[in-house]
């Protein structure tokens, strides 16, 4: 039989087209099968033998191949055989007689064949199987479509994820340092806020005829007992604020009342000593953050049993934090002789808080402030040494205030040393003719 060019039929179904080629070396089987799959949409190709097909698949992109088992020269199971090895993505079914039987096992084999088809075939069939061969072969394409995309994807998220881990640490790290730097411009502005007003503490002790440090003692055994008595920090901060700020309506008053202790007061000095608690508190009023100090400055002279000033308050009426500030306040005034002209011994001092307790003295604060003394000396003992200003070094931090001679705060405690500041105390040192020790904290080893 004459060997026919390869020919091609193609229908106007929709895109895409599937693929099939026909290899017969008898041309009415081929007809035959041309005329059964040219109504499904197919594009069809035909060859007459294997050798012209294995060329035309050359040339061409085959979805299934149907090839008939005898031929000469190459019989199908030889042709299929070597599509399976070139193009194995094709699909191959094997036309073949029942009397062919052993060679179709060895196609069977050797070829990978999806299906065989019996001859004489019914057309029905034939098309179901071809149907289903492409459907699978769809599925199959379209499975290993999604896993290169969902192995892509995968990637892409990997690489997503670790970009996103590394976007978060750097983002968290620079959050870290803005908000330790937040932290230490919050902690410079506070430290620099109560340095301001311990100085101007200072200046109003020197104005108000007080002895030196009496403002800072004061704040300490407040804040201390404030403590010991277990009141929310917000309230200790107020407290030992008024502390350090208690006498500053004194200073509209005239230096003959200054300069009397308080039982050596006229009437009508005393009336105008008993106004300095209100102007204190007006002074302090536009300061938000120390209106609550301010309303204790203005308390602190008010008596348990209703007798003091400015506004004769009593018992639990009386602001805690003022409660505390007038024991704090009035003992150092018994120690130092501001209050009575004579200076008593703390255990004395304590001795007249706890006669005055129930008339002049909240009783419960009384005994905490007695308890606190029994346990410490509120003068203060620190886990320091003394330091001459000749030795002090950058990076020192003091462990108490700094006054000059005159009482005046020069550095408050807490303070970090550096070479600006050593060279400005040495200055004064000289200047003041007076050798100046400070005291520095121990360095934790």
């Amino acid at each position: 039989m004459a060997a026919a060019a390869p020919q091609h039929d193609s229908s106007s179904a929709t895109a895409p087209q599937s693929t099939l080629l026909l290899v017969d070396d008898e041309a009415n089987i081929l007809s035959a099968l041309r005329r059964l799959f040219r109504p499904q949409g197919y594009r069809v190709l035909t060859a007459n033998s294997g050798q012209e097909g294995l060329e035309l698949l050359e040339r061409e992109a085959v979805d299934l191949v149907i090839s008939d088992m005898r031929m000469p020269n190459m019989d199908g199971g030889q042709f299929l055989a070597k599509v399976r090895e070139r193009w194995p993505e094709a699909v191959r079914i094997l036309l073949t007689g029942f009397s062919d039987l052993t060679s179709t096992i060895n196609a069977i084999n050797n070829g990978e064949i999806y299906r065989y088809i019996a001859k004489p075939w019914e057309d029905n069939d034939v098309l179901l199987l071809v149907q289903h061969a492409l459907e699978r072969k769809a599925l199959e394409r379209e499975k290993q479509r999604l896993e290169v995309l969902t192995a892509r994807q995968n990637e892409e998220l990997r690489d997503l994820n670790a970009n996103l881990e590394n976007k978060v640490k750097e983002r968290t790290e620079a959050l870290r340092r803005v908000l330790a730097s937040l932290e230490a411009a919050h902690e410079k502005l506070k430290s620099g806020f109560l340095t301001s007003i311990q100085v101007f503490a200072s200046l109003v002790e020197m104005r108000a005829g007080t002895v030196a440090g009496h403002s800072r003692r004061v704040a300490e055994h407040g804040r201390r007992l404030a403590q010991r008595m277990e009141l929310p920090p917000a309230e200790v901060q107020d407290v030992f604020l008024a502390g350090l700020l208690h006498d500053l309506g004194k200073l509209g008053l005239p230096d003959s009342i200054l300069a009397k202790p308080a039982a050596a007061l006229s009437g009508e000095e005393r009336e105008q000593m008993q106004r300095h608690p209100g102007k204190g508190e007006t002074a302090l009023m536009p300061l938000e953050q120390l209106r609550g100090a301010a309303r204790l400055i203005r308390s602190h002279h008010e008596r348990y049993d209703g007798l003091g000033f400015p506004d004769g308050l009593s018992g639990l009426n009386i602001p805690t934090g003022a409660r505390i500030l007038v024991v704090a306040n009035e003992y150092d005034g018994l120690v130092e002789g501001t209050l009575t002209g004579k200076r008593l011994s703390p255990k004395d001092a304590v001795a007249a808080l706890i006669e005055g307790k129930g008339k002049r003295y909240d009783p419960p604060v009384v005994d905490a402030f007695a308890a606190l003394l029994a346990e410490a000396d509120l003068s203060g003992r620190f886990n320091d040494r003394p330091v001459p200003v000749s030795q002090l070094t950058d990076g020192m931090v003091l462990s108490r205030d700094v006054y000059a001679r005159d009482g005046l705060l020069l550095i408050a405690r807490d303070r970090a040393l550096d070479p600006h500041l050593i060279r400005q105390l040495q200055k004064f040192e000289v200047a003041d003719s007076q050798p100046l020790t400070l005291y520095v904290k121990l360095r934790k080893e």
